[in-house]
Formats: C-alpha cells, structure tokens, sequence
C-alpha cells in the first residue's frame, strides 16, 4: 500500500498533455494547497521553537539530520542561522546521508543505511537538540539519527509528512505535516519540502524571538559581515532609535557591527562596553535594556 507521500494526484492524469501553462497553474496550486498542511501543525511548531531556544539558551547545540530532499530543506535552515539570528556556528551540526553534497549528484543509497545514521549520530549528546526531517518518516538513516540521539539523551523534533510515521516514534515534539499527493507522484523535493520549510522557518524564526534576536520585526542579531548586511544595519537602527541613516551608520560602526549594541548607543548608552554589560543583565534582549534606560522609549537624541 503506498504511502500518502507517494499517492497519485487526482488531477495529474493526462498531465504531460496539458498546456505548459496549465501545468504550471497546477503544480503551483499543488505547492499552496502543501503549505497549507502547516497551520494544523502550529501547536506542534510553537512546543519545537520553545525547545529550541531553551536548548540553545542552555549552551546545548542543534544538530539537523535528514537524507535527500529533506535533508537538503533542513540544511539550509541550519546554514541561516548564524548570519540571521548570530546564532554561533560551532552551535549548529549537520548530518546528512552520505555526506554533504559537494556537486549535483544525489545518490540515493546512503538513506538506506541505518548503520551510518549510527555512526554520524555519535557526535549527538545529552542537552542537544535533533531536528529530524524525513518525507516519509520512515528513511532508515534518518530514524538511525533519532534513535541514537535519544539514547544518548538528546531531544529529539521529527517532521514527517506521513501520518503514523516511524519517525514520530519516541520524538519529544512529532511535527506532522500531512501534505497532499505530490502532482508528480512520490516527487517530495515539490509539496512535501516547501511545507518542511515553512515549518522549520517557523520554528527556528520563533525561538529566536524568544532569545531575545528580534525587535519589532527586524533580526537585530544578525551578523553584518558585508556591504549589504551594514547598510541593513544601520537602516535597522535608524528605525529603532529614531535616528538619521547616517548616524545609524555612525553607532553602528562604534558598536563594532552589533544592531543592539548600536541601539543603546543611539539610546544615550556611553559605550559599547557598558551596553554589552546591560545586555547581559537583560537576557541579551534589546527591548528590557532599553527599558531599564531612564526615560528612553527606544528613541534618542542624534549621537555625538
């Protein structure tokens, strides 16, 4: 009996006749209809974020394991991470089967091997958190990770896209997302993926709310390591404190490329050193060290 990931869509019959344009019209449709799985999953989402940031709150790491197409969904969240949130690289781990890829080749055959989920789960330890994607949840490598990160006292998150997943199985947070059959049949890279996104979006998007990474919609701890990031910077800053671009530009510099350190700075703060203390007095969150300010509502006269 197939399983829902590998189902035929019911329109799909006659597809490769179809108008380039309705094949398109319909494979679109597909996508929306896929991420729309993603809604009835938010309170499963919102108990992974929250395990997230206390995982990552308590100094342990994140460890994202997956085999193909979902494995490569759950890679690129990972690699966001640090430029976005500044979440420390040496913090994030990647297993993924057979190796990260190097080229365009995709081999197949290592998701089928458990022993090698085995072995590259030796890295995961007690106060890690696992992130686990698997379309079908029930990928050989990938249920391998999850097994051996739970013996060795890890939490575990599993995102399937089948329900009654393996999977799913002694997770601490079972994250279904039960997308339609694919338009093109057992194709995950298509529906299944994009709903795996938006759900990994999501849960490492919110649990960097809760570390304190995000002020009133903007990331204000990413790293700013190129010319666009500063120029982002200094527009960040500007927003916050109320400030001229050039200025922002200005604090942002003193404040050696941090977003809330240049904030307090614009706040009427005297110096990098001393904002970086109240920061560390304010769980590294920038909307408590503004409030502990005297008289400061986020907004400042132009700095000197």
């Amino acid at each position: 009996m197939a399983t829902a990931t590998e189902a035929r869509h019911a329109r799909s019959h006659g597809l490769d006749t179809l108008a380039p344009s309705a094949i398109l019209a319909l494979l679109s449709e597909g996508q929306r209809d896929a991420v729309l799985s993603v809604d009835r999953a938010i309170p499963q989402i919102e108990r992974a974020a929250a395990l997230m940031a206390r995982v990552l709150g308590d100094g342990g790491r994140l460890v994202y394991a997956g085999a193909g197409s979902a494995g490569l969904v759950a890679i690129a969240d990972a690699l966001e991470l640090p430029g976005t949130y500044g979440i420390e690289r040496d913090r994030i781990r990647l297993l993924f089967a057979g190796g990260l890829p190097t080229g365009a080749d995709l081999p197949g055959g290592p998701e089928d091997d458990a022993a090698l989920g085995e072995r590259d789960a030796a890295i995961i330890s007690a106060g890690d958190l696992l992130l686990c994607v698997s379309a079908s949840g029930s990928t050989p490598y990938t249920l391998a990770v999850a097994r051996v990160a739970k013996q060795n006292g890890a939490s575990v998150v599993g995102i399937a896209n089948n329900p009654g997943a393996p999977l799913f199985a002694g997770a601490d947070v079972a994250i279904l997302l039960e997308t339609p059959a694919e338009v093109v049949a057992g194709s995950t890279r298509m529906g299944a993926a994009s709903a795996q996104k938006v759900a990994l979006n999501m849960i490492s998007t919110l649990a960097a709310i809760k570390l304190g990474h995000v002020h009133d919609g903007h990331m204000v701890n990413l790293r700013a390591d190129n010319a666009k990031l500063r120029i982002r910077a200094a527009r960040m800053v500007a927003d916050i404190a109320g400030i001229e671009i050039e200025d922002a530009a200005a604090v942002v510099e003193k404040a050696d490329g941090s977003i809330k350190v240049a904030v307090l700075l614009a706040a009427g703060v005297s110096g990098a050193a001393e904002a970086r203390t109240l920061l560390a007095q304010s769980a590294d969150t920038l909307r408590i060290a503004l409030g502990k300010i005297d008289g400061s509502a986020g907004h400042a006269a132009t700095p000197d």
